[in-house]
């Protein structure tokens, strides 16, 4: 069994290379077992940084959208043909009026690389 080299993240840049290392397995079409092995330690490593030094853990699914919106560079148009929803009903997500779906959560929780618990709170 191979051995991984890796540690607790505490710099920003150890966190990019591992993000990038996470993107580069899970892009695999059949990961080995010690691909899998391997994808596993960087997603707990890489969410207890995320835990740590997130500043926007504790924000409502709302706010954390419009601020993952504005780092992608995503208008509400682009985000409704991601859901595959109206623009109306990204509006009303956005404005409060209405909840994100299971589907929703889902789609966002993967495109934006983030577990389904960050956009399914109240």
């Amino acid at each position: 069994m191979a051995i991984l080299f890796y540690k607790i993240i505490h710099k920003k840049k150890q966190y990019n290379q591992y993000c990038n290392r996470l993107e580069e397995l899970t892009s695999k079409k059949k990961p080995s077992r010690t691909d899998r092995d391997e994808i596993d330690l960087l997603e707990l490593l890489i969410n207890k940084y995320d835990e740590e030094n997130d500043p926007l853990a504790d924000a409502d699914p709302v706010t954390l959208l419009k601020s993952l919106m504005k780092e992608h560079q995503l208008k509400a148009a682009d985000l409704a043909r991601l859901l595959n929803v109206s623009e109306g009903l990204v509006s009303d997500m956005l404005h409060y009026h209405k909840g994100f779906s299971k589907k929703t959560i889902l789609i966002l929780s993967r495109h934006f690389k983030l577990r389904q618990e960050a956009f399914n709170r109240s």
